[in-house]
This record gives structure tokens, C-alpha cells and sequence, in this order.
């Protein structure tokens, strides 16, 4: 009998664990498509008649950006087609068998682009040097050709919120430059158009939901690069500050919507003479030609690579 009874409350203490887990994803879902549906609007991210590529690393972040579009597109009151698109670069001990094998499953529209871009990094970069700058470039290359040969409109990122205030401060403090990236990113050529569905949502967010939907994440560290130590310490400093000084980082994230030129110093924004703002006339961004060696033009690389 108290065997009995054991098994039971086992049995009860499961059942009432997995209805929390449960509700807890139910309440992110909920949350992430609210904030994902609040930035497409803001910035005019998705129109109808839109072909979406969706860029999968395998990473939690691209994983829920496909999960939360899926979602969004059943009840967007515009249609707009997803496709999802991965870019096989070829690195040692890669599962080349996992992404295929979970798209399938959730019936999407897949692509899985294979290119040996790890071969030409090593052969380009010094040994200990860090090869993300190369690999970032030459895998921006191939999606945005990608995406100009598959009639693609929009291309969607999985950057999240904190990324835009790390990616902000690392201009800040090491380029000398007042930016970061942008919700919406258009090419001067025409070409491409990024966007960036999370750019409202919190990467703790983002990191439980993943975690509580169980994608089948793959490392980010099969290629042996060096870990970008100057955003880790930028990272590092927004958990403390989110620790310590609740609210800071959502006010920073507010200081991005809410800019003065008249309060700053640049005057190819603002004419301090006159008193009045100025149009921007430099280049978004420059992207690889399709008729380009994608090896030898990258386009212009500053702290918002892909």
C-alpha cells in the first residue's frame, strides 16, 4: 500500500510539473509574438505578398524568430510566405542531419546551402587570429545572393534586443561611432532588405522559451573560433546591471527609439547654424555582387554582420 501511494504522488508531482512548464511556455509564446508582432509593425517589417527567409544557425534565437513567425503568419492580417534557409559552411564534426531532420518535421520550406567557407577562412586567417570577421562576411555574401536568386523580399535575423545595446556599446566604446543594428536594414543597392523580428525581445526570454520548446540546439563553437571577448564583457556587464539595477537596460533600449540630433554633436545630422535636422546621405550597408568572387569583395564589415 505505501508503494502504492509513492507512485501515486510521483505521479501527481509529474503531472503538476509539466502543467507549470507548460504555462510557462504558453505565457512566452504569448509574450515573444506580442513583442515580434509589436516591431513588425513599428517598422514596417512584413507587407503583404512578402517571401520571409528565415536564416537558421541552429542557435536558440533563430529557432524561436521561425517559431514565433510560424505562429504570427496563421493570424497576420496580411499573407506572407517563410521559407527557412541554413548555411552548411562545412565545419569539422557539423550535424549536417539535425536541421533538415527538425524542418521537415515542422512542414516548413527548407533550404540548406552548402559551401566550404571553413576551408577558405583557415587558409585565410593566421593561426590564433579570430576568423569571425571573414566567416561573417563571406556567409552574408552567399545569403544575400541566396536571396536575390529565390525572389526572397524580406531577410530575417535573429537578433534580439540585447544584441542591438551590446552591438551599441561595442561601437560606442571601439569604433568610435554612435550606432548599432537596426530593426530594419535596407541595402543602398536595392538588393536586400534584413529584418530583425526579436530586435523587442530579451535574450532570457528568448533562452528559456528554446529551452522549454526543446529545439534541437547545435554549438556554436565547432569551428574552434575564439570567443568575441569584447562582447562577452560587454555581456557580462548588462547581467550585472539587470541584477543589480532592474529597469536600466530597458531605459537604454528606450534611449534607442527616443534619439535627439539636436543633442548631440554631429552635424551631418543636425545644422547647429541653421536649427534644423539633415538627411543622411551615407550608405546603409554594401552587399557582394552575385557576379563578385565572394571570397575576395565582402562588402563593408562594421559591428552588425550577420
Amino acid at each position: 500500500m505505501p508503494e502504492a501511494i509513492t507512485a501515486s504522488s510521483n505521479s501527481t508531482s509529474s503531472s503538476v510539473y509539466e502543467r507549470s512548464q507548460k504555462s510557462e511556455q504558453n505565457k512566452l509564446q504569448k509574450r515573444l509574438r506580442r513583442e515580434a508582432g509589436q516591431a513588425i509593425a513599428d517598422f514596417s517589417m512584413i507587407k503583404a505578398g512578402d517571401k520571409v527567409m528565415c536564416c537558421l544557425s541552429g542557435g536558440k534565437d533563430s529557432y524561436a524568430m521561425l517559431d514565433i513567425l510560424l505562429n504570427l503568419q496563421k493570424s497576420a492580417p496580411v499573407s506572407f510566405e517563410l521559407i527557412a534557409v541554413n548555411l552548411d559552411q562545412k565545419q569539422p564534426g557539423f550535424p549536417e542531419e539535425v536541421l533538415p531532420g527538425y524542418l521537415a518535421s515542422m512542414g516548413v520550406e527548407y533550404h540548406i546551402i552548402e559551401r566550404d567557407t571553413y576551408s577558405i577562412v583557415k587558409d585565410k586567417v593566421p593561426e590564433g587570429k579570430t576568423t569571425c570577421g571573414l566567416c561573417s562576411r563571406l556567409r552574408r555574401g552567399i545569403l544575400y545572393n541566396f536571396a536575390e536568386e529565390h525572389g526572397v523580399t524580406k531577410i530575417a535575423l535573429g537578433h534580439h534586443r540585447d544584441d542591438l545595446l551590446e552591438t551599441l556599446f561595442l561601437n560606442l566604446f571601439y569604433g568610435g561611432k554612435l550606432k548599432t543594428m537596426p530593426p530594419v536594414l535596407h541595402s543602398d543597392d536595392g538588393r536586400n532588405t534584413v529584418i530583425r523580428p526579436l530586435a523587442y525581445s530579451r535574450e532570457k526570454d528568448i533562452a528559456r522559451y528554446a529551452e522549454l520548446r526543446q529545439f534541437p540546439i547545435i554549438p556554436c563553437n565547432l569551428c574552434g573560433s575564439q570567443e568575441n571577448l569584447q562582447r562577452q564583457v560587454i555581456k557580462e556587464m548588462f547581467q550585472q546591471w539587470d541584477e543589480q539595477h532592474p529597469g536600466r537596460l530597458e531605459s537604454m533600449f528606450g534611449a534607442l527609439r527616443n534619439v535627439e540630433p539636436s543633442h548631440l554633436a554631429d552635424t551631418n545630422l543636425y545644422d547647429f547654424r541653421e536649427g534644423k535636422r539633415l538627411g543622411d546621405s551615407d550608405p546603409v550597408v554594401q552587399t557582394a555582387m552575385p557576379a563578385q568572387d565572394p571570397e575576395r569583395n565582402f562588402g563593408r564589415l562594421d559591428v552588425l554582420n550577420i
